[in-house]
């Protein structure tokens, strides 16, 4: 039976942190510790922490701000266990999380594993909006939980990922801490020969964004943080990931197109309208709700033009930028 470390970054979310380690409390596979690593914060989690000093093995380091990858990092260096588990602090989990990993280990052992992300029945409309719109194929969200996954090897994302110690010592952990870190890890972890898979089970309901203003704020990081993962595996920028480039530049020339020939004109209108039309009723039967149907439309939009620009932007840069360079997000901040 295997020791886990439950490794969780936070930066200024306490009252989410409570939430996920209440979550821990009711495992019903107990061996494991959990290893809090405070990210610079000014809004700290150490009460947080000292609740459940009683329930749980916790360790509680405090740090400088450097961002999520490194404060990983520092997680695995305080980790005893023989297989690390890295969490977001807004997900949240079922009790027999662990206890699936542990079966899915035992049955087909995988060095580096992600799990999907799925939305609570507790979630506000725009929240399950949210979700919908980073889950659904239609976006190619879905492809990440998919077991046939359309963007290549599957790679684990860090909101929702284990690995064997090993897998840290031969990559000694994240090489960038901002921008397309978790996948430029996975990346690397399979290039040294680990064994990578999804373990479709081991889901997390992740919180995400409360607002579209945020949420598109995150996207746009995500598309350029896609661009920067090409800085250093060119190979691994895929044809599926430009899709909200096109969507992008699709949207915003319509208007030019009724200036230019009419005919493209209609057919985009109906082309955007028919995509719109499919995602709606998808969203509303799926979550059993008009309401988060058409609040999905718009977490749809947001996130793929979010996304577009970022990618667009952060590809014409790299245009310019010198042969080699690579961006380790340190002197970048994430969008809070």
């Amino acid at each position: 039976m295997r020791n886990y470390s439950i490794i969780i970054p936070v930066y200024n979310r306490p009252d989410e942190l409570d939430e996920l380690l209440a979550c821990l409390t009711k495992q019903t596979y107990k061996i494991f510790e959990v290893v809090v690593v405070e990210d610079g914060s000014a809004i700290k989690a150490d009460k947080i922490v000292e609740k459940y000093h009683s329930e749980l093995e916790i360790k509680y380091i405090q740090q400088q701000n450097t961002g999520q990858g490194f404060a990983r990092n520092t997680g695995f260096k305080h980790a005893t266990g023989d297989y690390f588990i890295i969490l977001d602090s807004d997900a949240l989990i079922e009790p027999n999380y662990l206890e699936i990993v542990e079966k899915q280990l035992n049955s087909n052992f995988l060095d580096l594993y992600g799990g999907p992300d799925r939305d609570h029945p507790n979630f506000t409309p725009i929240q399950k909006a949210i979700s919908y719109s980073m889950t659904s194929l239609f976006t190619t969200g879905g492809i990440r939980g998919s077991k046939k996954n359309l963007g290549g090897t599957f790679h684990p994302r860090s909101f929702n990922m284990g690995m064997s110690k090993e897998v840290y010592r031969k990559t000694q952990g994240f090489i960038i801490t901002r921008m397309g870190e978790d996948i430029e890890f996975s990346i690397r972890a399979i290039s040294l020969g680990f064994k990578s898979g999804l373990i479709p089970e081991a889901f997390i309901y992740h919180k995400r964004r409360t607002s579209f203003i945020q949420f598109y704020k995150q996207l746009r990081f995500f598309g350029k943080a896609r661009i920067n993962i090409s800085r250093f595996f060119p190979k691994e920028l895929k044809l599926v990931h430009t899709f909200p480039m096109v969507f992008t530049l699709g949207l915003f020339s319509i208007p030019l197109w009724w200036l230019v020939f009419k005919p493209f004109f209609y057919l985009a209108i109906g082309i955007f309208a028919l995509y719109t039309l499919l995602n709606f009723i998808d969203s509303t039967l799926k979550n059993k709700s008009i309401q988060v149907g058409l609040l999905s439309i718009i977490a749809i939009y947001v996130q793929l033009v979010g996304y577009g620009v970022g990618f667009i932007t952060e590809g014409w840069k790299k245009l310019f930028e010198e042969k080699g360079y690579k961006q380790l997000g340190d002197n970048i901040e994430y969008p809070s």
